[in-house]
């Protein structure tokens, strides 16, 4: 597998810096990837798919490894009565990408609303999965931020 995906053109195209790391293509844990490269767990991000109660596009959490998303919070931010994650296979089936390969980058302009942990505002980078098991991307919180038009807010416990 080469490093090269649509995530990565996308970037090249823009002429945003990121760092390409390969890991295995079987479906890792944030903390397995945290450790499969030596980076420390704060500076590695997943993707997690929620779902509203009411009609809506699914949102897109994106949180520290070693933290879990806290729905609650997150409704409280987009001021939903409710929001919940959804299931491995449905997030895979809303996302159209594998579960361990769901990357906001890989669904910009796709109609999901993504909120990143306020914790990703304190690093200079974060790395995040590159839109296909087996692939991560190391940039700038602040052109993943402006790239997929995320908020940031306090959504993991």
């Amino acid at each position: 597998m080469g490093a090269a995906n649509n995530v990565t053109r996308m970037l090249d195209a823009r002429k945003i810096t990121y760092t390409a790391f390969e890991i295995p293509t079987v479906k890792l844990s944030a903390i397995e990837v945290s450790d499969y490269l030596h980076m420390p767990p704060e500076e590695v991000y997943k993707t997690i798919v929620l779902r509203r109660e009411k009609r809506g596009k699914a949102i897109l959490a994106v949180v520290p490894a070693a933290r879990e998303v806290d729905p609650k919070k997150l409704a409280e931010f987009l001021k939903e009565k409710k929001i919940s994650v959804t299931t491995q296979r449905d997030a895979e089936k809303m996302t159209g990408l594998l579960s361990g390969g769901i990357s906001p980058l890989a669904l910009i302009h796709k109609g999901f609303q993504i909120v990143i942990d306020e914790s990703a505002i304190e690093r200079k980078t974060i790395l995040i999965s590159g839109g296909q098991r087996g692939l991560q991307i190391q940039l700038a919180v602040q052109d993943l931020i402006r790239l997929t038009d995320a908020k940031t807010a306090s959504i993991s416990s």
